[in-house]
């Protein structure tokens, strides 16, 4: 495949930041986008906000057109360049707000459909992170750096057949994970048909006795003993990948370590992510608890998965947002007391332990959606290799 390099100025007409307008309740006038807009890496309609303003001909030059690129260019390091492509629907008026920047293909060498997945590739993503500039809470690059990064470029029709390929992979992968989102949901069904009836409710510290946290230590060198990062129960399942090495001089304390049928909790996260749980199925040796985790130490007589699920209810994480506490923007934490005062159902053992066997049954189709959704990541990572790399 022929390939040409060009500039991102060259491939852009126009590439500037968005309207500075103050955003008010929802549906209170014209939606704008925020930077929550291009959360997950897609357009998202519902995590915008509203303009207030009668006049949108004073604003004419920011609404967004078909095609239009909208990029994350002050964020934290790792949504930093983030990109979503806006496919207008009809009638829609959306106006492009601050802290986005808004590029418009020059389509005569560029697809903007093409430009989004060149903006993912390695090559843009290397040269991306020579640009930045970092601060305490966050990393921003100029218009002015983004225009002198080299793409490399093939012709149009090798751009419409290189999309339509990466878009069927997208699409599979996509598939793959509704798959899974629905078994999650099925579990949350189940919990509510089963329990939305008891009335009695009880203490977390019924539950749970204990909370343990580790130590957060980092090591340079490669070193049999892990610690988990905070990822490693963020989204309410475990991932055993988010681990960084121990110091090679570091005596780890064995109650910090972490073994398979532990709850793992997280203490201290964005107000979203504060009182994250994970069950942990399965665990390599050697892996250890960070300080900003907790492991739950359980009372006598209850089952680890149900506590589990009982965590992650919408009721339950909703008491922990109320009980976090913390003066910065980003980070809040959550007591221990805070923690074991939430009020959840008191479910009998034997309850407990069928709504587990329920879940055990559907991770196993967890298990196998999840093996076909990682195949179908490594053949995403292998074409954007063979096209960008």
């Amino acid at each position: 495949m022929s390939m040409e390099n060009r500039t991102v100025g060259e491939c852009f007409h126009q590439i500037r930041n968005g309207a500075n307008i103050k955003q008010g309740l929802a549906n209170g006038g014209f939606p704008i986008t925020r930077i929550e807009t291009t959360a997950n890496d897609t357009f998202n309609r519902d995590r915008m906000g509203y303009a207030g303003i009668t006049d949108i001909g004073r604003y004419e030059g920011f609404i967004l057109e078909d095609g239009d690129l909208l990029m994350s260019h002050i964020n934290s390091v790792q949504y930093l360049g983030r990109t979503v492509l806006y496919k207008k629907q009809p009638g829609e008026v959306i106006i492009h707000g601050m802290n986005l920047l808004g590029l418009k293909a020059n389509r005569n060498i560029i697809l903007p459909e093409y430009a989004r997945y060149c903006f993912y590739a390695p090559g843009f993503r290397e040269q991306l992170a020579m640009i930045t500039k970092k601060s305490v809470n966050q990393a921003s690059f100029t218009v002015s750096d983004l225009k002198k990064i080299v793409i490399k470029v093939p012709s149009l029709n090798e751009q419409r057949r290189t999309v339509v390929i990466l878009d069927k992979t997208k699409e599979l992968l996509g598939y793959r994970r509704d798959e899974l989102q629905k078994l999650d949901e099925l579990i949350k069904a189940r919990f509510v048909e089963m329990f939305g009836d008891i009335s009695e409710y009880c203490n977390v510290g019924y539950y749970i006795k204990a909370l343990v946290a580790g130590k957060s230590l980092a090591g340079v060198e490669v070193c049999e003993n892990k610690v988990l990062k905070t990822g490693a129960a963020s989204f309410d399942y475990f991932d055993a990948t988010q681990v960084k090495n121990l110091p090679l001089d570091y005596v780890p304390q064995q109650e910090h370590l972490v073994k398979a049928g532990d709850i793992i909790i997280s203490r201290m996260n964005t107000a979203e992510l504060t009182g994250a749980a994970a069950y942990v199925w399965d665990v390599p040796d050697k892996v250890y608890l960070p300080d900003r985790l907790w492991k739950a130490v359980l009372q006598d007589d209850c089952n680890p998965i149900f506590v589990w699920q009982m965590l992650i209810q919408p009721s339950t994480k909703e008491q922990i947002r109320r009980e976090c506490s913390g003066t910065s923007g980003s980070m809040k934490n959550i007591s221990k007391p805070g923690m074991l005062a939430i009020k959840v159902k008191k479910v009998p053992i034997a309850m407990q332990d069928q709504f587990a066997d329920f879940v055990v049954q559907v991770d196993k189709s967890k298990v196998v959606i999840q093996k076909a959704l990682d195949e179908a990541q490594i053949l995403f990572d292998s074409l954007m290799q063979q096209y960008f790399g």
